[in-house]
């Protein structure tokens, strides 16, 4: 499977992320997008482990927060 990036994002009402559109016009949710991550088939985001212990999403740690995933456009 070749590599994408999230280029758009939907969140709920409280402002969590809940679904990731791909460069290739792929819509995922939540967990699928969480399973892509996890296997390195996304280029700008990776998974994290929360203080709780659940495995959440984020955008590539590279110190600009104008590319992180909540900034992106939503869909």
């Amino acid at each position: 499977m070749e590599k994408e990036t999230f280029v758009a994002v939907r969140h709920n009402s409280d402002g969590d992320l809940i679904a990731f559109k791909s460069n290739t016009g792929k819509e995922y949710d939540y967990e699928t997008a969480k399973e892509l991550c996890a296997k390195g088939l996304i280029t700008n985001a990776q998974t994290f482990k929360g203080k709780g212990g659940g495995t959440y999403i984020r955008g590539v740690v590279d110190g600009n927060k104008d590319n992180n995933l909540s900034n992106l456009p939503t869909f």
